[in-house]
């Protein structure tokens, strides 16, 4: 950070922000056009050094680094938002304080500050040179057409059955270590289904690239059927355990469930009878499933931006940001060698995927 920004960041008055999620918000007009707006605030990002997370039309969003021990974390969460000549900026923090010791006013403060000093470093001929800079990089009129593509990957049909195949491997391995692991002794709620969720999303980014296929809404159903299946077979594998280990006469597997419903789930020497035992399966599903949830997206999304060449997807979203249609884009992918119209889908795709990780980097 320049020295003046430093300088003036140490003489700021702090106003202490208490909550759930501390924040705090001003507002500040500008005399300059929308395109010039974005560029002047991205470069204050940098100048504060912040990095930039998400940028769209109107809002650019960047995250505060902070140095502590040799290591880099992220303090607070600023957001600009520009509205007819009136820029909402806004500081959240990041991390589970309920009190930002006045970080966050100093975070908005001192991005008013510099977008301020950095707009009037800037006369009337530099700004409509921004600008025109600006609509270049808009509408890729820097974008040099390439006279070949990358030859078009072999077609790879979806195979979903790969995925379904290779769930049921993983729900047999994962639910008999489960099943020793309780038979032992050695189960931690909480802990052991986090293992689980990793292990699934871990397994299912090898799964996704072996069959290609990449249907988030299917996939999700997996996920779940292989969790269920897991805990169904965790228990049943207790059930064999138990018998081999202690040599009992076989009851029948719906026996030892009714046995353990009878039993109840003891936690720290209290019964919780039948209505615990069935809360905490209920809790090993969700919160399994939630954590897969969370995680797979992003394991599908990085999927289809990668088996594209950037090249390809490049080219493609060019000519979407040239108001050619769908159809348009695929003539011009045809002409280029890439014909095949699965892999033209997953062009499509990829360029989706980068628009969606660019959300998910978006603050709330």
């Amino acid at each position: 950070m320049e020295e003046k920004f430093k300088s003036f960041e140490k003489s700021i008055k702090k106003k202490h922000s208490f909550s759930f999620t501390p924040k705090y918000e001003e507002e500040f007009r500008t005399q300059v056009s929308e395109k010039v707006y974005k560029q002047i605030a991205i470069e204050t990002f940098e100048k504060i050094d912040c990095e930039l997370t998400y940028i769209d039309e109107n809002i650019i969003q960047a995250k505060r680094k902070q140095y502590s021990l040799g290591f880099t974390h992220f303090s607070e969460g600023v957001s600009v938002d520009f509205k007819y000549g009136k820029v909402t900026v806004k500081s959240k923090s990041l991390g589970n304080e309920i009190w930002d010791n006045g970080q966050n006013s100093k975070r908005v403060k001192l991005f008013i500050y510099a977008f301020k000093e950095i707009e009037k470093s800037y006369d009337k001929s530099d700004l409509k040179e921004i600008e025109k800079e600006v609509e270049k990089l808009q509408n890729w009129d820097d974008y040099e057409i390439p006279q070949n593509l990358p030859i078009e990957k072999k077609y790879r049909r979806p195979n979903f059955p790969i995925v379904i195949i290779g769930s049921i491997i993983l729900a047999i391995i994962l639910g008999f270590l489960l099943a020793e692991a309780s038979v032992n002794g050695k189960y931690i709620i909480g802990l052991f289904e986090l293992l689980i969720a990793l292990s699934i999303t871990f397994s299912y980014k090898y799964l996704i690239k072996l069959s290609n296929f990449s249907h988030y809404d299917r996939i999700i159903y997996a996920i779940f059927g292989t969790i269920v299946l897991t805990y169904l077979l965790n228990q049943y594998f207790q059930y064999e355990l138990i018998l081999r280990k202690n040599n009992y006469d076989r009851i029948g597997f719906l026996s030892f469930i009714v046995q353990k419903l009878q039993t109840g789930l003891i936690l720290e020497k209290v019964n919780t009878a039948w209505i615990g035992l069935i809360i905490s399966w209920i809790f090993q599903i969700g919160w399994t499933f939630l954590i897969c949830y969370l995680r797979i997206f992003q394991v599908v999304t990085t999927y289809k931006i990668g088996r594209i060449p950037t090249e390809v997807v490049d080219f493609a979203f060019y000519y979407f940001v040239k108001d050619k249609t769908e159809e348009e884009v695929r003539n011009e992918l045809y002409k280029n060698g890439w014909t095949n119209k699965q892999n033209q889908d997953e062009v499509f795709e990829a360029i989706e995927g980068i628009q969606v990780g660019k959300d998910i980097n978006k603050i709330n």
